[in-house]
C-alpha cells in the first residue's frame, strides 16, 4: 500500500490568556495515491485548521504528518516551503487568482517561484489549462473569466506542479449547480489521468458521496460518515 498521506495523533490547540481550545484532538489518517477522499464537518470543527497542518501551512501542537514519506514538521521553514511547492497543490473555494496576470501566467506561477524558466512554465502552463479545458483562454485575465473558469485556471495553477496530493477547500461551494457538477467531474478525469490524490472539504455531502471514500470530522477526529459515534476510522 503506498500512502501518499499520513497523519498520526494530530492535536492542535489554540491558547488565548488562561483558556485552551483543542481543535484536533489525535487525529488519524492514511490516503492511498489516487485516493478521492471527501471530509465533511460543522462549521468550525477544524476542517480548515486540518487542511492547514495536512499542507504545511501551519504546526501542529502535537503529532506528525508524512507526505511522500517525509514528515513535513522536521524540515526547516525554508525546506518545508519548497516541499510544499513540489509536492502538493491547494484549490480553495474563492479561487485566489491574481487579476493583474493572464490565466497562463496565474498556472505558471508556481513553477516560476521554483525556479523554472519561464518558457518552460509558461509551457507547462498552457498544457495544463487544456487539460482543463482552457485552450481558448490562455491570456485571458480573471475578470475576463466566468466563475467555473476562473475555478478551472485555479485546478490547473494546483496541478500544473504535479503534485501528488491535492488539498482543496470547498472547490465547488462558491459554484452553481451545473458549474460545480462540471468542476467535479474535471477534478475525477484529472485525478485518473494524473494519479493524483485529491483531499476534499465539502459541505455538499452529495459531492462527498460520489468519492472513493467519505470521512466526518467530529470532536477533533475523523469518524466513520455513516457513524453517530466518534470512533477513530482505522488506518486502511
Amino acid at each position: 500500500m503506498n500512502n501518499v498521506l499520513v497523519c498520526q495523533d494530530l492535536v492542535k490547540e489554540y491558547q488565548q490568556g488562561p483558556q485552551i481550545t483543542k481543535v484536533l484532538t489525535g487525529l488519524d489518517l492514511a490516503v492511498e495515491a489516487g485516493e478521492l477522499l471527501a471530509i465533511v464537518g460543522s462549521s468550525g470543527c477544524g476542517k480548515s485548521t486540518f487542511l492547514h497542518l495536512a499542507g504545511a501551512l501551519d504546526t501542529p501542537t502535537q503529532g506528525s504528518v508524512k507526505i511522500d514519506n517525509t514528515d513535513i514538521y522536521q524540515l526547516s521553514d525554508s525546506q518545508r516551503a519548497d516541499f510544499r511547492n513540489k509536492h502538493l497543490g491547494f484549490i480553495y473555494q474563492f479561487h485566489h487568482l491574481m487579476m493583474e496576470f493572464s490565466a497562463e501566467e496565474n498556472v505558471a506561477m508556481p513553477l516560476l517561484i521554483r525556479g523554472d524558466k519561464p518558457a518552460q512554465a509558461l509551457a507547462a502552463a498552457k498544457e495544463m489549462l487544456e487539460k482543463v479545458g482552457l485552450s481558448h483562454r490562455f491570456s485571458h485575465r480573471p475578470s475576463q473569466l466566468s466563475g467555473g473558469e476562473r475555478q478551472r485556471v485555479a485546478i490547473a495553477r494546483a496541478l500544473v506542479t504535479k503534485p501528488s496530493l491535492v488539498l482543496a477547500d470547498e472547490p465547488t461551494g462558491n459554484l452553481d449547480f451545473e458549474t460545480a457538477e462540471q468542476i467535479f467531474q474535471l477534478i475525477q478525469e484529472l485525478n485518473r489521468s494524473e494519479n493524483t490524490s485529491f483531499v476534499v472539504v465539502t459541505h455538499d455531502l452529495t459531492l462527498a458521496s460520489r468519492m472513493d471514500r467519505q470521512l466526518k470530522l467530529a470532536q477533533g477526529k475523523l469518524v466513520s460518515l455513516e457513524s453517530d459515534s466518534t470512533q477513530v476510522v482505522n488506518e486502511r
